[in-house]
């Protein structure tokens, strides 16, 4: 594979300058190199092509940042500010989207650094764990939900016999073969 970008061996400083002038959008890539040449004298420029190649993967990140801003925007119009089943579950499957593509990136890339790893392995298991949350939390409804509703039935059922309304053989067969409940 390809050597490291040599704008990522810059000084810390002279990088996020650049960057910052690339996020502005506004000079061409001769202009930003004499801007950096300017606040950076003792500092070696970077070359033109190296602006123009790190531009072209700066774009599309922050492409896919605002794609991703703007589904969050518009998901959270359509689910509201609290964060239910639903919005969980596609918080989940974004955060394992991410790290499926950041692993993908470091797979192309030689030199991955143990701390690299380590953040996508520590995103994938976020991601994993927030999936299995949801999900015990929506069990743990499902069951509270399916509880209430045979008590409320037991006691539909307890009144219908208090008034008479069906025989304590019918009660029986009823929470039997309908509600599945030994009486």
């Amino acid at each position: 594979m390809g050597r490291k970008s040599s704008i990522k061996r810059l000084d810390p400083k002279q990088r996020q300058f650049l960057e910052r002038l690339l996020r502005e959008d506004r000079l061409t890539l001769s202009e930003i190199i004499d801007a950096v040449r300017k606040k950076f004298p003792t500092e070696a420029p970077p070359s033109r092509s190296a602006v123009h190649r790190y531009k072209l993967s700066f774009e599309e990140m922050t492409g896919r940042m605002r794609e991703i801003e703007a589904a969050s925007k518009v998901l959270v119009a359509e689910l509201g500010e609290d964060v239910d089943e639903k919005s969980g579950a596609l918080l989940a499957q974004a955060v394992t989207t991410l790290a499926t593509d950041a692993a993908l990136r470091a797979h192309g890339n030689e030199q991955v650094s143990i701390e690299e790893v380590g953040k996508i392995a520590r995103a994938a298991r976020a991601a994993a764990q927030t999936s299995r949350v949801t999900r015990q939390e929506r069990e743990a409804i499902e069951t509270r939900a399916r509880e209430r509703v045979l008590k409320e039935q037991q006691e539909r059922l307890d009144a219908a016999g208090k008034k008479g309304t069906f025989d304590p053989e019918t009660l029986r067969r009823i929470r039997e073969e309908v509600y599945g409940v030994r009486a």
